[in-house]
């Protein structure tokens, strides 16, 4: 049985999320943020999460941090100087932050980057504990 992943967000990472989901696209100004787009699930005790990083070097664009459970991937995509008429593409700096699960264990995080797809794996401790049913009582008299 996969174990279910309970995160716990602040408002404030709720919000963030927002901003740099794809609602935000069409707004112009600063909400307009260059976007990462991830998914994330749980495979066999390890919690895994995959962000869209296309056309980056993962040597020199991309930094991941872990700061109080918090594990943020930042970077920047640098624009090559072509004449173009049209381009959907977006350079400039980056950043998507994710509350870990809180079993993680940051220490053996691992990262991979392949075809345009940053691939990290957190293992997690399987503490799995069986429900327990609490007795209610009542008091005499």
């Amino acid at each position: 049985m996969t174990p279910v992943v309970r995160r716990r967000t602040s408002p404030l990472a709720d919000l963030r999320s927002w901003l740099e989901s794809d609602f935000s696209a069409g707004f112009p100004g600063p909400v307009n943020l260059p976007l990462v787009r991830i998914e994330d699930f749980v495979d066999e005790g390890t919690y895994v999460l995959r962000a869209e990083l296309p056309g980056i070097d993962p040597d020199k664009d991309v930094e991941i941090t872990v700061d109080d459970g918090v594990l943020t991937i930042q970077g920047e995509r640098s624009e090559e100087s072509k004449d173009r008429d049209h381009s959907e593409f977006r350079y400039g700096s980056f950043s998507r932050s994710v509350t870990l699960p809180k079993d993680s264990r940051v220490d053996e995080i691992t990262a991979e980057y392949r075809g345009g797809v940053l691939e990290l794996r957190v293992p997690m401790d399987q503490t799995t504990s069986e429900p327990k049913k609490i007795q209610v009582t009542r008091p005499e008299g």
